[in-house]
């Protein structure tokens, strides 16, 4: 339903409340005043905003004013939020009126064009079976179809039947497409999934994408990793699910913040719904292991997130994560809050999820003491059950039968192609064999007179694999007392480094300027970083590089040694393992390191919080690194930037950072500071 008011136009999105209901009730009673106050205001208003000009820049409108079907047909499918401004219901007027006019004029290619629109807007809201139904009108006549709009047909009909658990129509479908070169073989892992299968769809899905990611392509690892957590989730192996959902939302987060990388609007709003889905998966592993409080924000976060980048379409995930905090809310015994979810007019598809909110119901009205309400949903589900059990085994075995019919099919054929292959390379081999016995023998001719040359020849190599020796035993001599020497430098580099860190120490103890003494302390931690650089390079076999995860590690203890004794107590994560560095760049980087840690013990928690987090993530691509520090302590000061010039540490981490080559970003964040920079 659209409202129009004075050219203005309101969309009314099906799940536009959730976000209203991720609030407190204190916070949610304000934001409803606020929003009745608001739409009296819109409606007192509408008789003097008449004569306004109604928005024209939107998706609906642009395809409306397109020339041809052609334009219409790539504008619709290339819009990534085409319901951001206009409903899919409203779509569906428009491309009703477009499909009587095609009727009207005969125009055939135009009416399938049209007909597939529709039939995606029906995906796009929920409504499967009105889908598949118009896109079965233009299946039978798919050979009339360029070959992109064959693919995005029998793309959305894979779709409808997944949702439908029409398993072997699906299969039908990815037959279409191989045999129309759209893939190269038939996958099996999802519908393994649906049907419960886990584990075997693990196997195929690890089988089939593992070794086509590229190393660099972090939202494709994200997506991968993801999609094992989905897995193994639904086999409630909830540990390692997380595990590989944490993994994931590392690689979206570096996606994002990918700098260098450009991406468009389409690869942004993709991205971001991952991030939601993964995020509602954390959530879920959270719930499922009875951490409710650590749940919670992860799928209100994804709902949000989802709702953001998948305006007007109905989403599976979104559902779930709402039945999800709905049952933490009850196991947390939130009543309130656990029906206002319940409440919510969800677009449920799924046959699962529809026994899922009825026990939830029947949760909530037994704590309640409402037995006549409990009953009534227990009678749901059980009716529900009693159709599953009568129907679903059967289907089941039917659809597994088509699929491993399937697989024996494909396995047949891989094997008469392997056979083809080996016959093809015999034949080769034995024209090959008939061409070498000819060379054999003139080349039996030229090895005889070539004997008498290598006897030579291995005479003289004797002698010089001699000298060779000789020379390698002096070269291998030479590099041992090298590194013994390099070791005894770095040795002593590090003694004299902690010689000055003692001399400051002395020279705190004898200065009674409170300035002086925190300007020496500050010298001395900068030289304690600096002599632990070469402490590790001549504990090292490799005197080129530091491994960064035991590095910071010591260097945290280092600097934790000092501020204790004020009381701190602080969550540290080190993200750094299997990153190793070259002595020009960790010195720098230790520095860098050095100041923010001891800024946060210094000024980050004045109350001693025992909530007191710190991260540190650092990762190395190849060429590229990117490092991110955080912490949620009070943040910097309102001033900052006017202190940024005169502050000794602020400038002191930028000129470290420039040595680098690159340029250190800071970031005001809700809870904290987040600094982050990327490095060649």
């Amino acid at each position: 339903m659209v409202i129009l008011i004075g050219g203005f136009q309101e969309v009314n999105r099906p799940n536009y409340n959730l976000f209203k209901r991720l609030l407190t009730e204190r916070d949610m009673a304000k934001k409803l005043s606020i929003f009745f106050i608001f739409l009296l205001v819109m409606v007192s208003s509408m008789g003097y905003t008449q004569d306004l000009e109604p928005i024209d820049n939107d998706a609906l409108v642009k395809f409306e004013e397109a020339g041809s079907v052609s334009d219409r047909f790539s504008l619709f499918f290339e819009t990534v939020n085409r319901y951001n401004t206009h409903s899919a219901y409203d779509w569906l007027d428009a491309v009703d009126r477009y499909i009587k006019n095609s009727e009207m004029g005969g125009d055939s290619l135009a009416l399938k064009k049209y007909r597939l629109i529709k039939s995606q807007i029906y995906y796009d809201i929920g409504d499967y079976d009105k889908s598949i139904a118009e896109a079965t009108k233009i299946y039978s006549e798919k050979h009339k179809l360029d070959i992109s709009t064959t693919e995005l047909l029998l793309n959305l009909m894979d779709a409808n039947y997944s949702r439908l658990e029409l398993y072997d129509k699906q299969v039908e479908i990815r037959k279409q497409k191989r045999e129309l070169g759209l893939k190269d073989k038939i996958s099996f892992y999802d519908i393994y999934s649906n049907l419960g299968l886990h584990r075997q769809a693990m196997k195929e899905y690890i089988y089939e994408k593992k070794n086509t990611i590229e190393e660099n392509d972090y939202y494709g690892w994200a997506d991968y990793h993801n999609s094992i957590g989905k897995y193994l989730l639904l086999d409630k192996s909830t540990s390692t699910a997380l595990s590989n959902f944490s993994k994931a939302n590392g690689f979206i987060n570096v996606y994002l913040n990918d700098m260098v990388t450009v991406k468009t609007e389409s690869e942004i709003i993709r991205a971001n719904m991952l991030k939601g889905i993964i995020e509602g998966n954390i959530g879920k592993c959270y719930a499922q292991m009875g951490q409710f409080e650590k749940a919670i924000p992860y799928l209100e976060t994804s709902i949000a997130t989802i709702e953001e980048n998948n305006i007007g379409r109905t989403s599976d995930d979104v559902n779930e994560n709402v039945l999800v905090l709905a049952e933490c809310h009850l196991r947390m015994d939130r009543l309130k809050v656990a029906k206002e979810y319940l409440d919510l007019d969800l677009e449920l598809s799924k046959t699962q999820q529809i026994i899922k909110k009825n026990r939830l119901f029947a949760a909530y009205y037994d704590r309640q003491g409402n037995y006549e309400r409990l009953a009534e949903y227990l009678k749901r589900n059980m009716r529900i059950q009693d159709s599953l059990e009568a129907n679903e085994s059967a289907i089941k075995r039917q659809q597994l039968a088509s699929i491993i019919s399937e697989e024996i099919v494909e396995d047949s054929r891989r094997k008469i192609n392997q056979q083809n292959l080996e016959m093809e390379q015999k034949k080769s081999e034995i024209a090959a064999m008939d061409e070498r016995s000819n060379l054999i023998f003139i080349s039996l001719i030229f090895t005889l007179l070539g004997f008498a040359g290598l006897v030579f020849a291995y005479l003289k190599s004797i002698k010089n694999q001699r000298l060779i020796a000789e020379q390698k035993h002096i070269i291998e001599n030479a590099l041992v007392e090298k590194d013994s020497l390099l070791k005894e430098i770095h040795h002593r580099v590090k003694n004299n480094l902690q010689m000055v860190s003692s001399l400051l120490s002395l020279q705190t103890k004898n200065t009674r300027s409170k300035a002086a003494i925190e300007a020496l302390e500050e010298g001395k931690s900068r030289v304690k970083a600096m002599a632990l650089i070469h402490q590790k390079l001549y504990q090292n076999d490799d005197l080129s590089v530091i491994e960064m995860q035991g590095y910071i590690e010591s260097l945290i203890n280092s600097v934790q040694s000092v501020f204790k004794k004020g009381g701190h107590n602080i969550n540290i994560t080190i993200d750094a393992e299997g990153v190793e560095l070259d002595i020009d760049r960790a010195i720098p980087f230790g520095l860098i390191l050095n100041e923010l840690v001891s800024n946060s013990f210094k000024y980050a928690f004045p109350d001693d919080s025992e909530n007191g987090k710190i991260y540190i993530h650092l990762r190395k691509n190849g060429e590229q690194g990117y490092f991110e520090y955080t912490d949620n302590g009070v943040g910097l000061p309102e001033d900052s930037e006017d202190r940024a010039n005169s502050s000794m540490g602020i400038r002191l981490m930028n000129r470290l950072v420039n040595q680098l080559q690159s340029t250190l970003n800071i970031d005001k964040t809700t809870e904290g500071v987040r600094f982050w920079f990327n490095f060649k």
